[in-house]
């Protein structure tokens, strides 16, 4: 029987969550599906706790191969953690406290295969023996993979090299190299390039991208003779393939205004894989946020879809392509897919059961007019909107206005237990793709330079004023929440927009521009020196748009949630936020998480986030209902 998005079991209390914060944490992540070299297996990183697990592609039980040490965490639909090993009887890891492993295929002790505290993106060459791999986030090395093989050398460029690099790829033959690299100030998604070079470190060439041309994932053809790597130099990050290895005759191969990739915020991001007999490309296309797996020629013929939901991590060998796929009503999965029937194989599953019968919804792909900025106009703003499928109130519904991080990214129409918990409470979700988002072409992800604390504050004010003109939402029940990037935006809407907010979720948001510039990661170190200014000459705008410096409007009531071990946005900053609102006489809320950093990575902890925001929006949001 179809359950519909407003499906209630039989003698359901429609007033009765179906969805708790423990089945929102007691699931596990998923990333990095990789087939073995035969197809008969699938290896893919399962976390919390970042270990590698190996599966039968056809289903079967699951085989954990890592133990000591774990492998490294991955993003979602990232990767960059491990590779097979031909033929396939083990694999190259990358250990959770740095280093190179390789363990068997069946699991056993480990053996260090090069050293580094910092090392990433390892790819095993087809015959077994090599592997190369990024070190320090900007070195391409390569090390015998058999123990006591070479001692790793470095391929790239002499000193100073790139400041960047990510995902070096092998030709079919060894012979060469390519991976994407990139200097600051520019983020990757800002400018960088493609380069190819002989094993041992000769005949280095640039083959694509520039200062102002993101290029990202290179990946040489089944027999070596063609270079598939993706170029927003249309305007739209496609998929482009060169007619040689070494980058001549590049051409998209589907050059339309939609995204076949993200910004490549870490390495091993896989949104596109060869055919094993290189005649055609698989690729995800992003639609509003939604993502579609297509299948193009080389030939130039309309592209024909393979599946839905698909949202990246490709792997295919021969018959078999494997991928996360993962949709707003069906919980994240690896599957493997049958191209040739179109049958597919559920191989994992990450979260629990019971969300499905919650009644998950799907976003509607809404838009609204951006506001003019220092004269800046790009026309509609765009976004997605979860409806709640039951409530216990009549009227519209209060709003979560969910501003994504980075600023520089966006969330993905995907399954989210989060968005599901609070849709599954009552609560409309409206998830703003302010300009500076990606997934609208280039234009518009350019457009935040210079311009963060402006444009994505303006356009998300104008979103909770289109929720209340077109009865999406309560106009006195709408809540900002945010985490990192999104906090900023969060904190900016209560201090500027206070008439839109009924109270804010600042989840680790940045509130001193200054203070992060000086105190960030490496690999953000320079980020705010094109979306807010070069410094010393842009010293005033910090600190005009520090929230910390605002903190004093904030009325409305303010949640902070924050970890102890944050390295991105240090704990000072969210301190400051409170001690500030505190001493206006606002109502705050401000908790750390021992131990936990940018992000949590303990189920309890995202138990009690949960609980405690829900706790906070019924004390302060939700006693106000008509």
């Amino acid at each position: 029987m179809d359950r519909g998005p407003g499906h209630l079991s039989a003698g359901a209390d429609p007033a009765r969550p179906l969805i708790t914060a423990e089945m929102c944490a007691a699931g596990r992540s998923l990333a990095e599906p990789r087939l073995s070299p035969d197809g008969s297996r699938v290896a893919f990183v399962a976390g919390p706790g970042s270990r590698l697990v190996v599966v039968p592609a056809g289903g079967g039980p699951e085989l954990t191969v890592t133990a000591d040490p774990l492998v490294a965490s991955v993003a979602p639909y990232a990767g960059g953690a491990f590779d097979w090993v031909p033929p396939g009887d083990a694999l190259v890891y990358v250990g959770a406290s740095g280093g190179l492993h390789h363990v068997a295929a069946t699991g056993g002790p480990s053996r260090l295969v090069a050293a580094g505290d910092e090392v990433a993106s390892p790819s095993v060459s087809s015959d077994g023996a090599r592997v190369a791999y990024v070190l320090d986030g900007r070195h391409t090395a390569v090390a015998g993979v058999a123990e006591g093989s070479q001692w790793p050398s470095r391929v790239s460029s002499a000193a100073p090299g790139p400041d960047f690099a990510f995902d070096p790829a092998w030709s079919a033959d060894g012979s060469r190299i390519a991976w994407m690299e990139w200097d600051v100030p520019m983020m990757p998604w800002d400018g960088a390039r493609i380069v190819t070079a002989s094993a041992d470190g000769g005949g280095r060439r640039m083959v694509a991208g520039g200062e102002q041309v993101a290029v990202s994932q290179p990946r040489f053809s089944p027999d070596g003779s063609r270079l598939a790597f993706l170029s927003d130099a249309g305007g739209w990050c496609n998929l482009w393939v060169a007619a040689a290895a070494d980058g001549r005759g590049a051409l998209p191969v589907v050059e339309e205004p939609y995204e076949h990739g993200d910004p490549p915020w870490g390495p091993g991001q896989r949104s596109f894989a060869w055919a094993p007999d290189g005649s055609a490309l698989a690729f995800c296309r992003n639609e509003g946020g939604s993502r579609r797996l297509l299948l193009a020629g080389l030939d130039g013929s309309p592209p024909r879809q393979l599946a839905t939901g698909i949202q990246g991590g490709l792997s295919w060998v021969g018959d078999r392509l494997a991928a996360v796929r993962s949709e707003p009503r069906r919980p994240t999965e690896i599957v493997v897919l049958d191209v040739v029937s179109g049958g597919e194989t559920v191989v994992a599953r990450g979260p629990v059961g019971g969300f499905e019968e919650a009644g998950l919804v799907e976003p509607e792909v809404v838009q609204w007019d951006g506001p003019a900025v220092g004269g800046l106009e790009l026309g509609p703003v765009h976004g997605r909107l979860y409806r709640p499928s039951r409530s216990g109130t009549a009227g519209p519904p209060p709003l979560l206005v969910w501003i994504h991080g980075g600023p520089t990214g966006q969330m993905p129409a995907a399954f989210n237990a989060r968005v599901a918990f609070f849709v599954d409470r009552g609560w409309a979700v409206l998830v703003p793709d302010h300009r500076g988002s990606t997934g609208w072409g280039r234009r518009y992800a350019q457009a935040l330079q210079g311009r963060w604390g402006e444009l994505d504050v303006a356009d998300t004010a104008a979103g909770m004023r289109a929720a209340a003109e077109q009865g999406w939402a309560d106009p006195r029940r709408m809540v900002p929440i945010g985490g990192s990037a999104g906090g900023f935006t969060v904190l900016l809407l209560l201090a500027l927009h206070p008439e839109l907010c009924a109270a804010g979720v600042d989840l680790y948001g940045v509130a001193d521009l200054l203070e992060l510039d000086e105190t960030t990661h490496r690999f953000e170190a320079h980020y705010l020196h094109g979306v807010v200014g070069p410094l010393p000459d842009s010293v005033d705008r910090y600190r005009q748009r520090s929230p910390v410096n605002l903190a004093d409007r904030i009325r409305a009531p303010l949640l902070i949630l924050q970890g102890s071990s944050d390295k991105v946005v240090p704990p000072a900053q969210s301190e400051a936020v409170a001690n500030a609102v505190r001493a206006q006489g606002g109502v705050v809320e401000h908790h750390v998480y021992e131990g936990e950093g940018h992000g949590w990575s303990r189920p309890e902890t995202v138990v009690d986030e949960l609980e405690r925001t829900a706790s906070f929006l019924r004390r302060h949001v939700l006693r106000w209902r008509a």
